[in-house]
């Protein structure tokens, strides 16, 4: 089958289309014909090398897909071979304690698809069955691929985690992000006023389109103290954070007393400025996030397919247009998902 592979980690000029054997499924997976793969920062992570991250190669990166059910296994029941489906990317083992308790993101095996196995970015991946979801014939497959991982990570991250009311200010960091798009509508179908910030006007203003409230453009504004002086020096109830390093400090300071910082990731970097005096003090709390449960993830998918919540796609380019798309994803030029077709 035709993959999108790298040998070894390093740079974009690492990927490269190659014929790779297509994956043997188990009697409980089901094997998936690609038609749509999103792309995540986590790619760009995972073709670089993250540390620990030890992977067979080739590797086959992307953890966002949809298309037809190609094969079943002899356990599988109440999917068909031709069913169009979705993929849910975070695979557990199903059977420890936190699977047990239906907290799956919280197993000790859990793994991503394209950053622990193979992904997505190839004519065909194997997943369990219980990680994919049907999708009506009318769902474009490109906006079945763009919505999993983001709307999954932020519903989990904003709604059950960070407790989002109706009322509350939130704070999203980086307009252009797929999380961050998917955020600014999870936010206000909860109810919150949103605030956002962007280096780009013209981000901006899709983010007023998507339901954003109040615009702040970090080049021209001190983000932190701007959401201070619009709150009237109270500060944000949550704070959705996923930049890391650069934002940490500012993030903390732009909460209001007893608010709720949620992070989903670290794209500038891990290891942040601390200032602890100010987490206890304010009695901040600093609540981590990763992915979903399988609950949440069909909650959600459900509000997707019904049109209440809509994936932003970027642009939608061919398999071949990888090392392009990986160049524009670095250069954080999107608003939205990047999609890539097979």
């Amino acid at each position: 089958m035709k993959a999108l592979v790298f040998y070894e980690h390093g740079g974009i000029e690492k990927l490269q289309i190659a014929d790779v054997p297509k994956p043997a499924i188990g009697a409980d997976d089901v094997l998936v014909n690609v038609k749509a793969s999103a792309l995540n920062h986590l790619d760009l992570f995972v073709r670089e090398g993250l540390p620990g991250l030890k992977l067979p190669m080739p590797h086959i990166p992307g953890s966002d897909g949809a298309g037809v059910i190609a094969e079943i296994g002899a356990n599988v029941r109440g999917l068909s071979v031709g069913q169009r489906v979705t993929i849910n990317p975070g695979l557990s083992c199903g059977a420890c304690e936190f699977c047990l308790a239906g907290e799956h993101s919280l197993c000790p095996d859990f793994q991503i698809l394209g950053e622990h196995c193979a992904g997505t970015a190839a004519e065909f991946v194997r997943v369990p069955a219980r990680n994919v979801l049907p999708i009506p014939d009318d769902f474009p497959f490109e906006q079945a691929a763009a919505a999993p991982l983001v709307f999954l990570t932020t519903w989990r991250a904003l709604i059950s985690r960070a407790r989002v009311r109706a009322g509350e200010d939130v704070l999203i960091l980086g307009a252009g992000a797929g999380t961050s798009t998917a955020a600014i509508q999870i936010a206000k179908k909860a109810g919150a006023r949103v605030f956002v910030t962007s280096s780009s006007d013209a981000k901006l203003q899709k983010a007023k389109e998507l339901g954003a409230d109040i615009l702040i453009n970090y080049t021209t504004q001190e983000w932190d103290k701007e959401v201070y002086r619009l709150t009237n020096k109270r500060g944000v109830d949550v704070v959705f954070e996923s930049v890391g390093a650069a934002t940490w400090l500012k993030a903390i300071r732009a909460l209001r007393r007893g608010g709720r910082l949620v992070t989903i990731g670290a794209t500038s970097g891990p290891n942040p400025q601390e200032e602890i005096r100010l987490i206890f003090w304010k009695q901040v709390e600093i609540i981590g996030s990763t992915m979903s449960n399988q609950r949440e993830f069909n909650e959600v998918m459900k509000l997707v397919l019904r049109g209440e919540l809509k994936p932003v796609i970027d642009v939608v380019w061919p398999l071949e247009r990888a090392q392009e798309a990986h160049a524009r994803l670095a250069r954080g030029e999107q608003f939205g998902k990047i999609v890539l077709t097979i």
